[in-house]
């Protein structure tokens, strides 16, 4: 694998920002992308440091590319900054054409932790004409717990006062998307039985499936840890590859 770190102008942000990607130096593509999300405190390095993203990567003839999303939650925010919009037009749209990238549906999933995982799949489910499939560890889905009241200035600036049935909310677009019909992004969920966060996947996924939503749902072993990603991530890897009709062994 190739291991390039890319440093661009963002015209939705109006400031630079970076992604890391590993791109196959075999075949000529165009390879599926799969865009990997970081969590709250991290940056786009954080994936190629704490796991070894690039050799799991090199099982499949797939790009992996690692944008930093900041403090942003992936979603445009309520005062200040279109983090969601920065992720589909600039990220997205300058990996396709710096990268030999697929340009198509068909050839592009997303996944992430935590605030990541929630990204991944409030992405997938905002824009499922985009991505055929969405993967989250650890993700974090409840916008109006007491999580969120101890860091409530912040998170007023980014969901709005009511996030409930908004945009920010993936119980909302989910629901939206049911009425619609689809597209639907294959959705692979898990966390940790130990993780902080485990309620809020099981809550989900309890909600996916009164919905009657296709979905995998794993709970396993472990907490919000280094660790735990490493090894799970492996599982999205495949998951991905066969939504992209990647063999997978």
């Amino acid at each position: 694998m190739a291991f390039l770190q890319v440093h661009f102008w963002s015209p939705v942000l109006l400031k630079q920002a970076a992604f890391y990607a590993v791109v196959p130096q075999q075949g000529r593509g165009p390879f599926p992308v799969l865009y990997l999300l970081h969590g709250l405190s991290d940056d786009h390095a954080i994936w190629h440091r704490r796991t070894r993203i690039e050799i799991y990567a090199e099982r499949y003839p797939l790009i992996v590319v690692m944008p930093d999303g900041f403090r942003g939650f992936y979603t445009d925010h309520h005062e200040g900054p279109a983090y969601g919009r920065y992720i589909v037009e600039d990220v997205i749209g300058f990996a396709e054409r710096l990268l030999p990238a697929a340009r198509k549906r068909s050839g592009r999933c997303i996944g992430g932790l935590s605030m990541g995982g929630y990204g991944a799949v409030r992405l997938a489910l905002a824009h499922p004409k985009l991505f055929v499939s969405a993967h989250s560890h650890s993700g974090a889905f409840n916008l109006g717990g007491q999580r969120q009241r101890r860091g409530r200035d912040e998170f007023r600036r980014i969901f709005g006062p009511r996030p409930q049935g908004s945009a920010h909310d993936v119980f909302a677009l989910a629901r939206k998307l049911k009425r619609r019909g689809g597209p639907w992004p294959k959705l692979k969920l898990d966390c940790g039985t130990e993780d902080f966060l485990i309620q809020d996947n099981r809550d989900l996924h309890a909600f996916l499936t009164r919905e009657k939503i296709p979905h995998q749902y794993g709970g396993h072993p472990g907490g919000h840890t280094w660790d735990y990603w490493d090894l799970h991530i492996r599982e999205a890897l495949a998951f991905h590859a066969r939504a992209l009709g990647l063999p997978v062994e």
